[in-house]
């Protein structure tokens, strides 16, 4: 497990719903939005079972008692080869504590656990304009550029161009 001074690197276990909800903080007052992850806190029953899931894996940095940066990642098993990639979903360090080497403390304790796990890749994205996470993910990894949607899974879809031409075709 990573270290820093004063700084402890860990995976949270499911006895660690308090420090999961102290992370859902932190990614709410660092990214801005605190009714996302404050609005709506899932029941400590919901957090116990989803740090039970092997392909979730949350990952925190404390000092002392404080958690002053964490990560949010999910395993996704392919279906083209037998492997896994690792995705980060949330990463967040607190203001006080940036340009410490905790951002990347978290993202080689992630590194070790895809390594035991067989894991092929850790992917992440980054905002445009986000340029502290660019540079450290540039300084980590390769770069893609790519662009991210996201798809409603209810209300209505726009029709396809393809939807359209059937019709035009009529």
């Amino acid at each position: 497990m990573p270290t820093l001074p004063s700084i402890a690197i860990r995976r949270l276990a499911t006895t660690d719903v308090p420090l999961l909800r102290t992370l859902l903080t932190l990614f709410g007052e660092v990214f801005g939005e605190p009714e996302t992850y404050g609005g709506a806190v899932p029941s400590a029953a919901y957090l116990e079972h989803l740090l039970a899931k092997e392909h979730f894996i949350a990952i925190v940095a404390t000092k002392g008692d404080a958690v002053v940066g964490g990560l949010a990642a999910y395993e996704l098993e392919k279906f083209e080869q037998e492997r896994s990639e690792i995705y980060i979903y949330d990463l967040a360090v607190a203001e006080a504590h940036r340009r410490e080497g905790i951002a990347t403390a978290l993202i080689e304790e992630l590194r070790r656990i895809g390594a035991a796990r067989g894991a092929y890749m850790i992917f992440v994205q980054a905002d445009y304009g986000d340029e502290p996470a660019i540079a450290l993910y540039t300084k980590l990894g390769v770069r893609e550029d790519v662009l991210h949607f996201d798809i409603a899974v209810d209300g209505p879809m726009p029709p396809s161009p393809l939807a359209r031409q059937r019709v035009s075709d009529r």
